[in-house]
């Protein structure tokens, strides 16, 4: 005798009212998901271009055609160096201490908003597992209405609902929890770049502590 073919969509209407509660923080999953590989990418927040089309012209002491070239940018490697270029007269560590700054409290604020991912992966198998247990306490209700285990399938059945939400919640958090741990990589890399492509700036072309001069300035 063939067993009948599990229904998982019949099983996750049996499931309660914690499944809605997964399903909808894995609503939150995929748009946090969409929403940073658009925007939390190397290629928008840094560049590889701008330096080397910047240094040249920041060399030469054309402060026009660096005004122009930083104005297009949109980019936190085009703010930064605007920055810097704006407050070139400044001591250098103050500058770099500067746009650090700069640099730090950006990347804190793309992290934070993939913070949900990680709110997603805690929360998501906590209410899997509250939804299993009330589906527990439902299915013994039901054996005890019943005057004891006359029909193990009435306890089998239960029982096999009661899990569908333990299975959904743990099948939330685990591609939430990678996407968390991604975006954090990505963090890491961005923070890398970022650094790569600033030092050229902070180190060789601003003038030393001190001097009010900047770069660009008649001599």
């Amino acid at each position: 005798m063939s067993l009948p073919a599990l229904n998982v969509f019949e099983q996750i209407q049996n499931a309660g009212v914690s499944i809605v509660a997964i399903g909808a923080l894995s609503v939150l999953m995929v748009a946090v998901a969409i929403e940073r590989f658009v925007r939390f990418r190397a290629a928008r927040l840094v560049p590889t271009g701008l330096v080397p089309r910047l240094l040249p012209l920041w060399r030469a002491g054309d402060a026009a055609a660096v005004e122009a070239l930083l104005a297009g940018e949109r980019s936190l490697l085009g703010q930064i160096l605007t920055f810097v270029w704006r407050h070139r007269s400044m001591s250098a560590s103050d500058l770099s201490t500067r746009a650090g700054d700069m640099a730090s409290l950006a990347l804190r604020q793309q992290q934070q908003k993939a913070y949900p991912l990680a709110v997603v992966a805690t929360v998501a198998p906590i209410i899997g597992l509250l939804g299993t247990v009330i589906g527990m306490i439902e299915a013994f209700h039901v054996i005890a209405y019943a005057g004891g285990i006359g029909d193990p399938a009435l306890l089998a059945g239960g029982i096999s609902k009661a899990l569908v939400n333990t299975a959904a919640g743990l099948s939330v958090a685990l591609p939430a929890l990678a996407l968390h741990h991604w975006f954090k990589h990505r963090l890491t890399s961005v923070a890398l770049a970022l650094e790569a492509e600033l030092n050229p700036v902070l180190d060789g072309l601003l003038q030393p502590a001190g001097t009010t001069r900047g770069v660009g300035d008649a001599n």
